[in-house]
């Protein structure tokens, strides 16, 4: 599993997520653009949470229609982790 990743999000208003790992668990995710206090609420919910259990209930959010969101990205970026 990759320990870092800088992730181009496509198609939300988030221009960039750096996410930081520690084996399987979550230790630090930065939403750069996007809804400020949004994305720090999502960065603090998965903070310290495994990347599997992040990915099961952030994939599929859908944001106004657009066929993803700032938490799906977030949950596609972790996929590449894997």
């Amino acid at each position: 599993m990759k320990e870092s990743l800088v992730f181009q999000p496509q198609g939300t208003c988030s221009r960039r997520i750096d996410i930081r790992l520690d084996g399987d668990t979550i230790r630090e995710v930065v939403f750069t653009g996007g809804c400020h206090g949004n994305t720090q609420g999502i960065a603090a919910l998965v903070r310290g949470m495994r990347v599997e259990e992040a990915i099961a209930r952030l994939e599929g959010i859908d944001c106004r229609g657009k066929g993803t969101s700032c938490p799906d990205q977030l949950a596609r970026a972790l996929k590449l982790m894997r």
